[in-house]
């Protein structure tokens, strides 16, 4: 069969601009790696790091930078993990974390300056047991602060200045946490002027679980309204994002994302996961303190996950990334706490010894299909 000249030439053209189409798609394919890729017109996708990487853990360390480009710390940068018992400094696993993220081109965030808890009480007592002073708390925490902001000022772009401030009670007051108990709101104030002083361009939040509810949403705000009123530097607000595959409903999130966006302030959330086993108790805390009895019913999936919860974990994952999207002009980051449901904290959490699948890789590794559903809302 003989062809024309023209027709010949034609569909040349026409397979060269096919070839042409077929290499920019596989291009832009190529160039979309990870989850942080398809996300990068959004927001910055985010994980918290401990142990495991920090260590050595190269194949986790690999899941990280492909997937994700932004991180936070689990302990490294708090008060008992930095410091010695005599108020020295211990520097190793925090210079690690930071090096990792300069490394990488990450977003590192530091977490956390002020927090009631994995503080020795030595900060706060003195030899006799007694409160000290509100000066010489002052002191000290204007003493640690300006040492690690310090440290790495220029390479933490962001730092959680306080951490879970509010309570619980009816009526979500203060917490009376001993910070509280000496200074009152002043400690508050008092970090994030501190913060600000050592690093001026650090973007600083406050942050806390439970701010997606009513209730402590309301309480949140109440607070940030006080801090700006009194003029505290405070730039974003970190919603932790703890949550059930049945509840809050997304609609309480929108609701949070768009009542602390209103206080001109960015939103982040911190602490991303997915509790799948069952919350018998009803009560909507990520209070380390809390502790509930083992019973084997409290653990049903010890064996794996069932297809139907899979597929349901997925869908919750799924909308709530889409109430994400609609508000991305909002949004800083999104931060999952961990990488893979091995290493997540809510395997110990409420109850110790449970298997949970809070994340969105499992234990080997491998995406759940909740992962392949967030690619999805964005090829």
């Amino acid at each position: 069969m003989t062809i024309s000249r023209r027709k010949f030439i034609t569909n040349i053209g026409a397979a060269t601009l096919a070839a042409q189409l077929s290499s920019n798609a596989f291009a832009i394919a190529a160039k979309r790696t990870g989850l942080k890729e398809y996300y990068a017109d959004d927001f910055k996708i985010g994980a918290a790091i401990g142990g495991q990487i920090l260590n050595g853990n190269a194949e986790l360390e690999a899941l990280l930078v492909r997937e994700f480009n932004s991180i936070s710390p689990e302990n490294c940068l708090k008060w008992e993990s930095l410091r010695t018992a005599d108020g020295g400094w211990k520097w190793s696993d925090a210079d690690k974390y930071v090096d990792l993220g300069m490394r990488n081109k990450m977003y590192i965030v530091g977490h956390c300056l002020a927090w009631h808890s994995q503080v020795p009480n030595s900060v706060f007592k003195n030899a006799s047991g007694d409160y000290v002073s509100a000066e010489e708390l002052k002191k000290k925490m204007t003493d640690h602060i300006t040492t690690v902001v310090g440290r790495y000022k220029g390479k933490i772009q962001a730092w959680d200045v306080v951490n879970e401030a509010i309570g619980d009670e009816t009526g979500n007051p203060m917490r009376k946490s001993h910070y509280f108990n000496i200074l009152g709101e002043q400690f508050i104030d008092h970090a994030f002027y501190v913060a600000h002083e050592t690093d001026p361009a650090a973007h600083l939040m406050y942050n806390d679980y439970g701010t997606e509810r009513t209730g402590k949403r309301e309480a949140c705000i109440a607070l940030l309204k006080r801090m700006k009123e009194r003029g505290v530097p405070v730039n974003g607000v970190g919603i932790q994002a703890h949550l059930h595959v049945d509840e809050p409903g997304v609609e309480e999130l929108e609701k949070s994302i768009v009542d602390f966006a209103s206080l001109g302030l960015r939103v982040h959330f911190t602490e991303f996961d997915m509790d799948v086993l069952p919350n018998i108790w009803k009560i909507p805390v990520a209070d380390i303190s809390t502790r509930f009895e083992y019973k084997p019913e409290r653990d049903p999936f010890k064996d794996g996950l069932p297809k139907d919860m899979e597929e349901k974990l997925a869908l919750r994952w799924e909308s709530i990334f889409k109430i994400f999207i609609k508000h991305r002009d909002k949004i800083e980051r999104v931060t999952t706490w961990g990488i893979s449901d091995d290493g997540s904290w809510l395997n110990n959490f409420p109850i110790r010894g449970r298997t949970n699948y809070a994340l969105l890789f499992d234990r080997k590794h491998q995406p759940h299909e909740a992962y392949n559903k967030l690619l999805a809302l964005r090829k």
